[in-house]
């Protein structure tokens, strides 16, 4: 029976048959022949996980093992973050890596190969695994590693499912004494001040910033840039349960705002209230780590605030050396069209150079943008602009580029096909994305 599936940002919306599996024996057999696509908890943003048949492999989510002195795990993909989070924390490990939200699972980790605050000093998820198993195309479940078909652990990582679907994974977590960040938050005038911060603040763990895209002149990119590391029992001083997992959506949104909502006045109030909440230059302070890394997972379904249509994540990296022109241009360019984002976040990547993952040694903004007239052009031009100065779009939030573009920006696109051809020849495993992109013939 065929149910209306979509992601987070409601958009696109597909018709799909759903198959569901609770061991890898059953998927074999269940798999039917029409092409399919791993679908995990529906968190990412675009297309890459929609197809006419979809794999939900939200029962396939236990942990098989966890290793209390050297902190390996090893789960199976359908695991939630949120969940692994409430069995590690407590024994003083976390995720070497983590996006803005815990409600992914562990395959759709390894299929973004995902990055987080931390790229600049951890790489992404993939630096940290060991192995994996994956049902391929040709009806084998391999595993794939840095030693062990190694085309394929590498395909895999950011390779958005094309290879098959991800089983079980190995990977290493990341030791804490507490369940607490250090935080320390610092006001930038502008974007050229926040660029210096994040460079001489480089040493710290964890960096993002919030931008304002819309404000011109002196503070044109105004920004608050958030720095965190782990804090230890000593920082925390007397507080109690100094490894506790908070889990708990304090708010909620009830219904789909209507579309008039999210315009360019309501946005750059946001932006000055949101900017004048750091009533000094400098604020520090101890925060839980759910606050840190979650602040949206507190507030349920607050992909409604962007009303039925839907909207587009949209999020680029550019190289480290054309980022500060490219930024000001590309802000300028959305300032320009009222187009602003009231979330719009700044992060700096590390060096990286894998088969097909995203990040570029560089920095990379993300930002929302209701579906409405005009938006698919506008950012069509935008692409133009990045690929004019070498980045690229990130995969797991794209739900319009054209095949043009992707095929221009990432250099490894050809042998990454070669590859999805080695291990899905009967292209078994596709998606809207893979079809709009051409990656399989």
């Amino acid at each position: 029976m065929k149910k209306l599936v979509t992601n987070w940002n409601n958009y696109p919306v597909v018709e799909a048959d759903e198959i569901t599996f609770e061991y890898g024996g059953e998927l074999t057999y269940k798999l039917n022949g029409h092409p399919t696509i791993a679908h995990g908890n529906g968190r990412c943003y675009g297309d890459a996980s929609l197809s006419e048949s979809v794999i939900s492999t939200l029962r396939f989510n236990k942990i098989l093992s966890f290793d209390l002195n050297e902190g390996v795990v090893i789960c199976q993909s359908g695991v939630l973050l949120s969940e692994l989070l409430q069995i590690i924390v407590p024994h003083g490990w976390f995720l070497p890596v983590t996006p803005g939200t815990k409600f992914i699972t562990i395959g759709g980790a390894v299929a973004s190969d995902i990055h987080g605050k931390n790229h600049h000093v951890d790489g992404s998820f993939s630096r940290h695994m060991q192995w994996m198993n994956v049902l391929t195309g040709t009806g084998q479940t391999l595993t794939a590693s840095r030693h062990e078909n190694e085309d394929l652990f590498w395909a895999t990582c950011g390779g958005m499912g094309l290879t098959g679907v991800i089983l079980e994974v190995c990977f290493q977590l990341k030791k804490i004494n507490t369940s607490y960040i250090r935080q320390k938050q610092i006001k930038a005038e502008n974007l050229d001040e926040v660029m210096v911060l994040f460079a001489e603040h480089s040493d710290y763990t964890y960096s993002v910033a919030w931008i304002d895209c819309l404000k011109s002149g002196d503070q044109f990119g105004r920004s608050i840039l958030m720095l965190g590391e782990h804090a230890t029992a000593e920082e925390l001083g007397t507080k109690k349960e100094k490894l506790s997992p908070k889990e708990k959506a304090i708010l909620s949104v009830p219904f789909h705002f209507p579309s008039f909502v999210l315009n360019e006045l309501s946005v750059k109030a946001f932006n000055a209230m949101y900017y004048a909440k750091n009533y000094r230059k400098i604020m520090d302070s101890i925060v839980h780590y759910d606050g840190f890394f979650y602040p949206l997972d507190s507030i349920m379904n607050w992909n409604r605030i962007y009303g039925r249509k839907g909207f587009v994540q949209y999020q680029f990296v550019l190289p480290l050396k054309e980022s500060k022109e490219g930024l000001k241009n590309i802000i300028k360019r959305i300032s320009k069209m009222g187009m602003g984002s009231f979330l719009a976040v700044l992060k700096l990547f590390g060096e990286q150079d894998d088969l097909i993952s995203f990040p570029m040694e560089g920095y990379t903004l993300a930002l929302d943008f209701p579906m409405r007239p005009g938006l698919a052009e506008f950012l069509d031009d935008l692409d133009e602009v990045v690929a004019d100065y070498g980045g690229r779009i990130y995969l797991s939030k794209d739900a319009r580029m054209k095949k043009e573009v992707f095929w221009d920006t990432y250099a490894n696109a050809p042998q990454f096909k070669e590859i999805l051809k080695k291990y899905d020849p009967d292209n078994r495993f596709v998606s809207e994305l893979s079809k709009r992109l051409k990656l399989k013939d």
